[in-house]
């Protein structure tokens, strides 16, 4: 087993927005082929991904709904998936707790919530009793808005590491030491004098205890020099090597653009060790796993924003579809492991200041907090309006990455 640096295939930034639909001509003949190719379809791709994908909605509606809750908001509906229902019921309280029939999303609508904005309407407002009024979500505080907001990206995070908890309780990690078993010729390692044998010890003021920790300081330096102290047998050298952009496809078949130097380690240098962990410390592992993740979203974002980021990297639906497929086929853990790394990735894509996400609502609140004063309903409709095309825009660039590629 060699690993190269910089292999280590992270999610990339998904966004979930599609329709799915089916179209089927076919001779009676062939209509036994088409039915137990359509049961392989579901069974293959169609329910890992809806199980991936409404995990992490309905974590994520659900931090909502609780925060909501707790700060003493009526809640009307919750709902996973969109359009017409298919079942649901009434709790106590009210809600009404569905399953929809487009299974892409998912909402949570509070009592007084008009709409995507979340302005109010003075005439609904007017005609609610007393006690609906005093639990509208637009008459509440700043700070119970905030919070219940706040709450659906948060709990995606949550997720994460619950499930990076149990996996590492569970099934511990392997690591490589940072040592040296190959050096690619023509890399950047190469050009810097990298030897077979060499151990990595520093990049620059960051400590390299394991492999992993290198690939993930160099996979965003891409042109960027850097100085590695590298131990050679006895003595301590200062390498300088400048990471090069590549491509490369990870285990769930995804092109992946990561910056390496253009080192290998092995089974026989690297010395692969599971390492175990009890409760406490698979959380702060997990905390870690998560915050690299996180980091390297936005580092991604950040890129792209800018004009440096790589399209292909954005996923879609059908893309996800696909990696779902070959995760469930590798294992239950495998197929945690994505929705952890998906559910990151959408809590991070929803705290962008951006409306009609998290982020924007968030905006506003802050906005509104400073001045102590609401955001003017002319002001929020254009910003609403423009962030609808933006979203709308990255669904449409997701899309055609999935069917038509880069």
């Amino acid at each position: 087993m060699a690993v190269v640096d910089g292999q280590q295939g992270e999610g990339a930034i998904c966004v979930v927005v599609v329709g799915l639909c089916f179209s089927v001509g076919c001779a009676l003949q062939e209509l036994s082929t088409f039915v137990w190719g359509m049961g392989d379809l579901v069974i293959g791709m169609l329910l890992p991904f809806f199980f991936v994908l409404l995990l992490v909605v309905f974590i994520h509606e659900l931090g909502h709904y609780l925060v909501g809750r707790w700060c003493g908001i009526g809640v009307e509906a919750f709902s996973l998936g969109f359009g017409p229902e298919l079942i649901g019921f009434n709790d106590r309280h009210g809600t009404r707790w569905k399953l929809s029939a487009i299974p892409l999303g998912g909402y949570v609508k509070f009592l007084g919530d008009m709409g995507v904005a979340s302005q109010s309407d003075p005439e609904a407002l007017a005609a609610m009793s007393d006690h609906e009024r005093k639990h509208a979500f637009q008459v509440q505080p700043i700070w119970k808005r905030f919070l219940t907001v706040l709450a659906g990206p948060v709990f995606n995070f949550i997720l994460t590491v619950a499930i990076f908890t149990i996996l590492f309780s569970i099934y511990g990690r392997t690591v490589s030491d940072p040592v040296v078993a190959e050096v690619r010729p023509d890399s950047p390692a190469a050009a810097a004098g990298f030897h077979p044998g060499d151990r990595i010890v520093r990049i620059g003021d960051v400590e390299i205890k394991t492999f992993a920790d290198l690939q993930m300081h160099v996979f965003d330096k891409a042109g960027e020099e850097l100085p590695f102290l590298v131990q050679r047998g006895n003595q301590e050298l200062t390498l300088r090597a400048t990471p090069e952009m590549t491509e490369h496809t990870d285990p769930l078949g995804n092109k992946v653009r990561t910056a390496i130097i253009g080192i290998v380690t092995n089974i026989q240098v690297g010395n692969p060790q599971k390492i175990t962990y009890g409760p406490i410390a698979a959380v702060g592992e997990s905390v870690k796993a998560t915050g690299e993740i996180l980091y390297r979203t936005g580092e991604f974002i950040s890129q792209f924003v800018v004009g440096r980021g790589d399209r292909c990297q954005l996923s879609g639906p059908v893309r996800i579809a696909g990696m779902a497929e070959k995760a469930a086929a590798l294992g239950i853990p495998t197929l945690l492991q994505l929705a952890a790394v998906l559910s990151a990735g959408i809590g991070f894509l929803n705290l962008l200041p951006v409306p009609p996400l998290d982020g924007g609502h968030l905006t506003f609140y802050t906005i509104e907090a400073i001045t102590r004063r609401p955001v003017s309903e002319r002001v929020m409709e254009i910003f609403y309006r423009l962030g609808f095309i933006l979203v709308l825009g990255l669904m449409v660039l997701v899309f055609w990455n999935d069917l038509f590629g880069c």
